[in-house]
């Protein structure tokens, strides 16, 4: 186990809340980012988009209470998923909804059918999840197979990285080289009492630091003559977000519109939802490493893949636009600032509904430009894939096998998705393209995700060669003992659920 990482248990309050805040602003960046690409595309307007925003950050509230309480319990934030932005795409370009020619009345309908859409596939979700079929399958995870899966959970979301800091190298450089300065030069610095205070919280010092000195090249003028993509990655004014955003708006189910239903629709929302049951599964073993707990075991997993479908689900009756994962960059943090705490996240969730309902507040936090988040994402998703990269530890590196089978795994995790992206990028179209729009949606986005073709390589093949000699090599010996609930005796304090309730749901 990681040893050099704490529990605040039995912190200041006001330390808690501080890291709550922290793991709340850092969150943002997705939740802005996702409905910013999607709602002009759908004829939303920017009150729309802000709306948007604002229910997503709401129904992210509520799952990730959720699961701290009744899932995993691992202190995990549950947040928009970029994995169903390619049935999303595929549900906005259904010509039926393109024949509209009003774009408010383009986007109610796009929403609704979006909703409609998500409200369906989270059936697969909550039944892999509740009927144990997940958990059932984990027995075929080893370190071996879980190394490449949870490494491309952190190294395949490179293009958030570096790609966007270069958008804005003025922000994103001074906040990249603050961050690793902060958090590792200066960590033992403690200028107030005994509290680590650069350790703790480099995130909000430097987001603080950075967002003023960018505020002050806004107000400037310094992008006034500047590229319009220039622009929206510098500003702290883009897409008038804080004029646009109430001051106090409550999301409520269903509050586009009835969701539409559409077989096709549906079925190329199952493939993002499989797709992030994959990317959460890493990012939950990436998270009990760094806060120092045992591997999930197959029931705990099945328990909280069950509870992320019933979050799909309320995102559907809701309308966020997008399906619900675990954010890697928040996993991240564990590491970054050494404290694993449900705590924390329970009360970042309580800061995510507050300023959902407060427009204004909210949006305030949400104008932090993109490169000031894509600084951040290249030290905490290389921190997650270096925790992947650490179950090799407890497998046999000397092994050709073991070689060949995370060699591959790792190439073709960062290759194959690269592929599908250009592909589009130059086509506009999936690599798959039939006339099946439905069956095109669900090949692009499953062979679109990094950890998704890591997993299907690894397990398959370390499932196949060699097994029977291979055992130890495969590091099961170490493994094994994780995949019951009574396998370890440290399994209960991580896992049992609170209230007394695992007398009315035993572990199985």
């Amino acid at each position: 186990m990681l040893n050099s990482l704490v529990w605040c248990h039995n912190d200041m309050p006001s330390e808690t809340i501080i890291l709550a805040f922290q793991n709340y602003i850092l969150m943002l960046g997705t939740s802005v980012m996702i409905p910013s690409a999607l709602v002009p595309l759908m004829g939303g307007s920017d009150g729309d988009k802000i709306r948007v925003i604002q229910t997503l950050l709401f129904v992210s509230g509520i799952n990730t209470l959720l699961q701290a309480l009744f899932g995993t319990r691992l202190p995990t934030v549950v947040g928009g998923s970029s994995a169903y932005i390619v049935p999303i795409l595929y549900i906005i370009g259904d010509s039926s909804l393109q024949r509209i020619t009003e774009p408010h009345e383009r986007f109610l309908h796009s929403m609704r059918a979006t909703q409609g859409a998500l409200i369906v596939a989270a059936s697969i979700q909550i039944i892999l999840g509740y009927s144990q079929i997940w958990g059932l399958f984990s027995r075929f995870f080893s370190p071996l197979g879980m190394a490449p899966v949870v490494g491309l959970v952190g190294l395949g979301l490179f293009e958030r990285g570096f790609p966007v800091v270069g958008n804005c190298v003025e922000i994103g450089i001074p906040m990249l080289l603050l961050v690793i300065g902060l958090s590792q030069y200066l960590k033992h610095i403690r200028p107030f009492k005994d509290v680590p205070i650069f350790e703790r919280f480099p995130v909000l010092i430097c987001v603080t630091i950075i967002w003023a000195y960018s505020h002050v090249l806004t107000a400037g003028g310094a992008y006034k003559n500047t590229h319009t993509k220039t622009q929206l990655s510098c500003r702290t004014d883009r897409a008038n977000l804080i004029y646009d955003a109430p001051w106090f708006k409550f999301p409520y189910p269903l509050q586009w519109g009835a969701p539409t239903f559409s077989a096709g629709h549906s079925f190329a929302m199952m493939s993002a939802v499989l797709v992030s049951m994959i990317e959460s599964t890493g990012a939950y073993q990436a998270a009990s490493r760094l806060a120092i707990a045992t591997p999930p075991p197959a029931y705990v997993l099945s328990r909280g893949i069950g509870w992320q479908g019933i979050g799909v689900l309320l995102d559907g009756l809701f309308g966020t636009m997008t399906g619900s994962t675990v954010l890697v960059e928040n996993v991240g943090l564990l590491g970054l600032t050494r404290v694993g705490s449900r705590r924390v996240v329970q009360i970042s969730a309580g800061f995510m509904i507050l300023f959902a309902t407060m427009g204004k507040f909210g949006a305030l936090f949400a104008s932090i430009p993109f490169p000031i988040f894509a600084a951040l994402y290249c030290v905490l998703f290389g921190l997650v894939a270096s925790v992947g990269l650490s179950f090799l530890q407890f497998t046999n590196m000397n092994s050709m096998r073991n070689l060949f089978i995370l060699g591959i795994s790792l190439f073709l995790g960062i290759s194959v998705p690269q592929y599908f992206n250009d592909f589009w990028a130059s086509a506009h179209h999936g690599a798959v393209h039939t006339r099946a729009g439905w069956f095109n949606a669900f090949l692009n986005t499953i062979f679109s995700s990094p950890p998704t073709v890591g997993l299907i390589v690894a397990v398959v093949l370390d499932n196949t060669l060699e097994v029977e000699k291979s055992k130890k090599d495969r590091g099961m010996p170490w493994w094994v003992k994780f995949r019951t609930f009574r396998g370890d005796n440290r399994n209960e304090e991580f896992y049992t659920l609170p209230f007394n309730l695992n007398r009315f749901f035993p572990p199985t």
